[in-house]
């Protein structure tokens, strides 16, 4: 009796310990595939990098992005602009530079690489207001001028305007935000 006891308690002993182990690979793989969306959502809305030949793959909170980009600076935003989206523990950039891939830059770039500064900031504010549930980033247009944020649009009310200034001064080489929002009357 002792012998069929004991078995009986290993077994449930050994099931229960699978179950919670497919339980957090679940959980696990659930938030990976989030942060891999996530991650090809704010590559595709970066109007300076060509998205469709960037491959992303995460892992544990891990975003490995293969593929090709035009140029070293491409690969350095690409990595930089992963590396800000809250959930990502470590981006592992193994995008390879063809010299030859046609690629959009913008005209403002310039030797000193503020004109990448000014493209990143951009992006990045925009991409945090999109992902925000509190602001109607759709409704709201972010230009970057050496370091200063002009935020235009129309937001619902007043703590919306708010918020979507303090995401932008929060933003890493953010020098001033310039908040032209307008606050929609409801009648």
């Amino acid at each position: 009796m002792k012998r069929t006891t004991i078995a009986v308690m290993l077994t449930v002993a050994l099931a229960g310990t699978s179950i919670a182990v497919n339980a957090n690979d679940w959980k696990e793989g659930a938030n990976d595939a989030w942060l891999d969306g996530k991650a090809e959502t704010t590559l595709l809305l970066n109007g300076n990098l060509n998205s469709f030949d960037i491959e992303t793959d995460v892992k544990n909170g891990k975003v490995i992005l293969t593929g090709k980009v035009g140029s070293e600076v491409d690969k350095a935003l690409a990595g930089e602009l992963i590396e800000n989206l809250d959930g990502v523990k470590s981006v592992d950039n193994k995008l390879t530079v063809v010299a030859n891939e046609r690629r959009r830059v913008k005209k403002d770039y310039d030797n000193k690489g503020s004109g990448l500064t000014d493209a990143k900031v951009a992006t990045v504010v925009k991409t945090r207001l999109l992902f925000e549930s509190e602001t109607s980033g759709t409704n709201i247009d972010v230009e970057v001028k050496d370091g200063v944020v002009m935020l235009k649009g129309e937001v619902n009310s007043d703590s919306e305007k708010d918020l979507a200034e303090a995401i932008a001064k929060k933003t890493n080489d953010v020098k001033r935000v310039d908040n032209q929002l307008t606050v929609a009357k409801n009648y």
